[in-house]
């Protein structure tokens, strides 16, 4: 389970440590191989578990071989991993194939009436773009940090939810936890580089983060193929268009599948115990914003996508998301958009669970902490960047957000756990459901309509650019569709 903090500030460091040091082995190129190697089956072992498989005996075997240090002998053992088997009694049916994860879901949802002129479409996607920019903007600063520090950021700022982007703290640094003071120092160090930040007054555009490289790298994979785009065309675009260090763990490890010759969808697979981590799940907006009232489109779109880096439950979030943006054009009402995304994915998958236990939560109680409580004591035990208990915290938060734009961005912001990624998600959400001109000007106004990126050809580019680049994919992908409306 997360540890909260409990105003202690060696906890507060000593889990910012634990967070960023167990993937700094296995991404560094400076790291020993026999150290990543480590790390890398470390995780599978952790992985399999999770997905269901008896891994009785393989932690003691493993604890030995890595005290031996041979890398053949531990890589021998890894793929061995694959020979164990499921665990009796596992009560989940989570399939890798599209057509089997359709079969297992409970058929989801076609097409529903979206009459937009397009200036209200531009206005909707536009409001999508500019959510999630300003969602992950918010919880950029206190990334990886745990609900209870947020906590103490604004308290030390004199502040309980935050009214605008956080703020930095003006006070006497020896009354500053170290572990903030650490963190304040390094965003004003960025600030004085680059003269922009992601801090109170500092802003002026959207900084670069992975969270929107990926939205602005399908953009283009979209204009480039088209809706009817491959893995592999996906693929390409990342080889082309990706640096490789600006890609994180499930991510990494497919480019560095490809470069070894691994294909899809065995790049999901081969050396990646990240499979089911949050990297897909932040790939689903554009397929969302391009399918407006086609959840089903958009989730078969994301499919695609995610299985480039992804299985299982991690292609389930991100399925799951791009369906819900799909409906907030057709929906305001927050349940049902859940409803519908829900209904792409394997029902008897562990995300399905997840999501449908934060809906009856919410119902039992209105108090949103309460329903955090929930999903951290029975999803926590998940790594802080796993798909299952970042999904749970978007739903919650859209749930109790109850359409609220603001209330919506700072309840998944205030969790933890994903901050920047989970603000991002959710304020993409919301910006469809409710248009660009219904967004707190606030916000939108401190961003100037830029955005910056490490996707190549797109390093300052204006947010309503890529929001009309996106409408004529949208109208591209309704004119070449003909499916009949369905009821809510």
């Amino acid at each position: 389970m997360v540890r909260d903090l409990d105003g202690e500030e060696k906890a507060g460091r000593d889990y910012l440590e634990e967070f960023v040091s167990s993937l700094h082995i296995v991404h560094s190129p400076l790291v020993d191989p026999i150290d990543q190697l480590i790390e890398l089956v470390r995780f599978e072992i952790i992985q399999r578990e999770e997905e269901g498989y008896d891994m009785d005996g393989a932690r003691e075997a493993f604890i030995s071989l890595a005290r031996e240090r041979s890398y053949s002998r531990i890589l021998e053992f890894c793929n061995s991993l694959n020979s164990y088997p499921m665990r009796r009694g596992f009560a989940y049916a989570e399939p890798v194939d599209y057509g089997s994860i359709v079969s297992e879901s409970s058929g989801g949802y076609s097409f529903f009436s979206v009459e937009l002129p397009d200036n209200a479409l531009y206005d909707r996607i536009y409001g999508g773009w500019l959510g999630r920019c300003i969602g992950c903007m918010l919880g950029k600063p206190v990334e990886g940090f745990t609900r209870e520090m947020i906590r103490v950021w604004l308290e030390q700022a004199g502040e309980h939810i935050p009214s605008d982007y956080f703020p930095d703290i003006e006070i006497d640094s020896s009354k500053i936890p170290k572990w903030l003071l650490m963190r304040l120092e390094d965003l004003r160090r960025q600030y004085r580089e680059k003269g922009y930040g992601v801090l109170r007054g500092q802003v002026d555009r959207v900084v670069r983060d992975d969270d929107i490289d990926y939205t602005i790298l399908n953009l283009h994979t979209a204009k480039t193929y088209g809706h009817r785009f491959t893995t592999m065309d996906v693929a390409r675009t990342w080889l082309h268009m990706l640096p490789y260090c600006q890609v994180y763990t499930a991510e990494r490890m497919a480019y560095r599948n490809l470069v070894n010759g691994v294909k899809p969808p065995r790049t999901a697979e081969y050396m990646n115990p990240f499979r089911e981590w949050i990297g897909a799940q932040i790939r689903a907006d554009l397929w969302g914003y391009i399918a407006p009232g086609l959840p089903r489109t958009a989730a078969e779109l994301a499919y695609r996508d995610a299985s480039l880096s992804h299985t299982k439950n991690g292609v389930y979030g991100e399925m799951l998301v791009s369906a819900m943006i799909s409906a907030a054009f057709a929906t305001t009402d927050v349940y049902d958009i859940v409803r519908i995304g829900l209904s792409v994915i394997p029902q008897r998958s562990r995300l399905a669970e997840a999501v449908r236990d934060v809906v009856s939560w919410s119902k039992e109680s209105r108090d949103y902490w309460e329903t955090f409580k929930r999903i951290v004591e029975k999803y926590g035990h998940y790594n802080p960047i796993h798909t299952i208990v970042n999904a749970a915290i978007v739903v919650a938060s859209l749930l109790h957000g109850d359409g609220d734009f603001e209330k919506s961005i700072a309840l998944a912001v205030l969790s933890g756990f994903d901050t920047d990624c989970n603000g991002a998600t959710v304020g993409s959400i919301v910006g469809v459901m409710i248009g660009a001109d219904n967004l707190p000007r606030k916000w939108a106004i401190q961003l100037n309509d830029r955005v910056e990126s490490y996707v190549t050809g797109y390093g300052d580019v204006r947010i309503s650019e890529l929001a009309r680049q996106t409408v004529q994919l949208a109208k591209e992908v309704l004119r070449n569709t003909s499916f009949k409306p369905q009821e809510m």
